[in-house]
């Protein structure tokens, strides 16, 4: 079964706000990780590490340099477990 865009939003939503602190209100797909949300270089590795368990994908380091957004995130996950 494909899982939606929402769905991925929804889960990194509950992932930045646990390991960083963010609100999820304050997570949107415009969101700057770095800039908008101040998800620092180790907090981006949780990040990843935790998105990689809860959706069963595998994100290549030269892939999370590009993901900036949220929604690079999201979509780059999207595409990833479909």
């Amino acid at each position: 079964m494909a899982i939606t865009e929402q769905e991925v939003l929804a889960g990194i939503k509950e992932i930045v706000e646990e390991v960083a602190g963010v609100p999820g209100s304050d997570i949107e797909m415009s969101k700057n990780f770095t800039d908008d949300l101040d998800v620092d270089s180790l907090s981006m590795v949780e990040v990843v590490v935790a998105a990689e368990e809860r959706f069963g994908i595998k994100i290549p380091d030269d892939q999370v340099a590009g993901m900036l957004t949220v929604g690079d995130a999201v979509n780059f996950i999207v595409k990833a477990a479909n």
